[in-house]
């Protein structure tokens, strides 16, 4: 490669749906040269857009990576999807980068994107700016924008520049003491405050500040990596992609003050599985053994399998042979490729701190790490806790016959979006995919029927209610047939308990004498187990029951082991009769966070659902965090009422805690809609 480890930046722009990041990264490579003229959103002739899902969307629905050459330093950018349902793909990439470019609608300011990629920018140890887009639509409301970033993200954040001429222009504040009239503050005013901030990560700088002294710009710049690393410094641009206000200063600051990759926080790496991990160093020697992570992976018709990755130490050359985690066959890296949107040109050679794509390998998946060496086996990149996807969808193949297509085709997206999941529920023989939200979802059924061409059947997916009792209760059966030849006979006493919630199913011996022989008590837990999976009065499994066998007889020819299954199972089914029976349903908690103003409606909608508010408070920026619990049947819809109640600004996770008996009138209708099917398969 031409550059240098020292000449990259690596910059992923992270923000709300319609915050022109899209745009603002055609307007930075059209500036840079590396495009001959901008694309536009309406014509899906961006870079970045290039699926064409996305140019039917018109919206960014996944990850995209391109680069300029500006000053003699190469910028790698990645163009991120701002739909809070497509979260997980967006923070996804952020092990590829070093800085996080936190785009702001001008018109709408601090949005809930907006905080969830800061809160995952600074769990990552990246350094960060803020980039104001859109200043030409709302010039007016920029310093108020400022004061918001402040009180919601610290005093840290500052203005590094400032716009001019009613937006037309902006006007460096960092480099230059003094300038034009702004629309607000002032050159002088934004410069002093920012060198104080920077100053104060570096004593003998400070020393000089404080006596009086001048301090060059260009002594500043190890200070200003340094308070970017440690987040003590936010810097706050301003632009206007659509006129190209701001758009030559932002690509002006990233070439001479956004950190390269020897500059920033070193990344996670681990050595080791599971709790039996130790850090370990990587250093962007390009001499040393390959070390590459893989942040991205998509599935092309036509091109296969292409992983996208950063490499984090060594030189990555065509050719090489490389292993993929701890395997032991290495595979030949025959083609490595540059990466510009949908385009790809071949490289002999990728630096440390680059990014580059290899493809039609299949071992490559989300997260792996390669190298050259097995000194780098049991190598990984610490992953940061994410939020669970959480909206599910049962599916089923449209075609009998394309199951296999299905599981193949679920194989290869669960492959390139680690924010799927996919569970298969045997009590209830469903397969659900869950997703960040109805977009998500939505897009992935898309896709499977265009590129995988598998179309499927979906619906809500089933609640795994359960049954247990509430009683203990005797149970007793002999079962007795005589067909002319030899007999069956089997006779069971057993003693059925409830258990504390959460134990499950406990199965005792208790007869004295040899009563039942043990080759013959195992009959008798079939036979009781057969009940447990089918239920008794619903429909659902039993749990939290024990069963007590204690006494029983047998006949020295008749008595056969299909003999006590039969006894067994309907000895357990007198006593459940007698132990009085319940439906218990799943209870979730809920964690939602939602505009502060909507807590009234959430708390009402939480309580109509059967729910309780446990907690809640307020954050800066005019947020609210609201703890509550609710049974699982009344939230599986819970994804499209709080995004009506925010206006799509409400995100929840939800996990399980416990069962508990279901409300009289769930009881009822379960228990009346088994009867019913049970009365249809008699008549059958």
């Amino acid at each position: 490669m031409s550059h240098a480890t020292a000449d990259i930046r690596n910059i992923a722009l992270l923000g709300q749906a319609a915050s022109g990041k899209t745009l603002l990264t055609e307007a930075l490579l059209f500036k840079g040269g590396a495009i001959r003229a901008m694309g536009e959103l309406s014509r899906g002739t961006t870079v970045c857009d290039h699926d064409p899902l996305e140019k039917e969307y018109q919206h960014s629905l996944d990850s995209a990576i391109c680069h300029l050459d500006h000053q003699g330093k190469r910028i790698n950018l990645i163009d991120t999807p701002g739909y809070p349902d497509l979260l997980g793909r967006s923070l996804s990439v952020l092990p590829a980068v070093e800085t996080a470019a936190i785009v702001i609608n001008a018109q709408s300011g601090i949005e809930i994107s907006t905080r969830r990629v800061m809160d995952a920018a600074v769990k990552r140890g990246l350094d960060r700016v803020v980039i104001v887009n859109k200043i030409d639509l709302n010039v007016p409301g920029l310093p108020e924008i400022v004061e918001q970033l402040r009180a919601a993200f610290g005093a840290e954040c500052l203005p590094i520049n400032l716009p001019a001429e009613g937006g037309k222009k902006v006007v460096d504040c960092f480099f230059s003491r003094e300038g034009a009239a702004t629309d607000f503050s002032s050159v002088a005013e934004a410069h002093q405050k920012i060198i104080e901030q920077v100053v104060e990560v570096d004593e003998p700088l400070l020393e000089r500040y404080l006596g009086g002294e001048e301090v060059p710009e260009e002594a500043l710049h190890d200070a200003f990596e340094k308070a970017l690393r440690e987040g003590h410094l936010v810097p706050i641009c301003f632009t206007s992609a659509t006129t190209g206000a701001g758009v030559a200063e932002l690509l002006d600051l990233i070439a001479r003050l956004m950190p390269n990759p020897t500059e920033a926080n070193p990344p996670a790496f681990v050595k080791g599985e599971g709790d039996d991990v130790e850090p370990v160093q990587v250093s962007c020697d390009p001499g040393k053994h390959v070390l590459a992570h893989v942040f991205k992976v998509s599935l092309d018709p036509y091109v296969g399998r292409i992983a996208m990755m950063r490499v984090h130490q060594g030189t990555l050359r065509t050719g090489a042979q490389l292993f993929v985690g701890d395997a032991r066959k290495a595979f030949k890296a025959a083609h490595v490729f540059a990466v510009q949107g949908k385009t790809m040109q071949e490289v002999s050679a990728v630096v440390p701190g680059d990014l580059c794509a290899i493809t039609k390998v299949d071992d490559l998946v989300y997260d792996a790490v390669v190298h050259d060496s097995h000194d780098e086996d049991h190598h990984h990149l610490r992953r940061q806790p994410g939020a669970p996807p959480m909206l599910g969808l049962a599916i089923t193949p449209a075609r009998h016959g394309d199951e296999q297509k299905l599981a193949d085709a679920m194989h290869k997206l669960l492959a390139e979006d680690s924010s799927l999941r996919l569970e298969h529920v045997p009590a209830l023989n469903e397969t659900v995919l869950y997703g960040m939200g109805d977009l998500h979802l939505k897009v992935l059924i898309e896709r499977m029927k265009r590129v995988h061409n598998v179309e499927v059947k979906t619906h809500v997916p089933s609640v795994p209610f359960r049954e247990t009792i509430t009683r203990a209760a005797d149970g007793h059966h002999r079962h007795k047939k005589q067909t002319g030849g030899a007999g069956q006979f089997g006779e069971v006493f057993l003693r059925v308990k409830p258990l504390p919630r959460g134990s499950g199913f406990e199965f005792d011996d208790d007869t004295v004498g040899g009563s039942i022989p043990a080759q013959l008590m195992s009959a008798v837990e079939k036979g009781v187990r057969q009940v447990l999976d089918g239920g008794a009065i619903a429909g659902f499994p039993l749990q939290d029951v024990r069963v007590e066998v204690y006494d029983g007889k047998t006949h020295p020819v008749d008595s056969k082991e299909v003999a006590f299954v039969s006894a067994g199972k309907k000895a357990f089914l007198d006593a459940i009769t007698k132990a009085h029976a319940i439906v218990l349903e799943p209870i979730v908690n809920l964690t939602i966070t939602a505009p502060a103003n909507s807590i009234g409606s959430i708390t009402a909608d939480v309580i109509g659902m059967r729910g309780a508010i446990k907690d809640q408070s307020v954050l800066p920026g005019n947020l609210a965090v609201i703890e509550a619990r609710a049974p699982l049947s009344e939230v599986r819809d819970y994804h499209q009422k709080l995004k009506a109640h925010t206006a799509g600004e409400g995100v929840y996770t939800m996990e399980f805690s416990h069962y508990e008996p279901a409300a009289p009138r769930v009881q009822q209708e379960l228990v009346g809609r088994h009867a019913k099917r049970q009365q249809q398969v008699e008549v059958e």
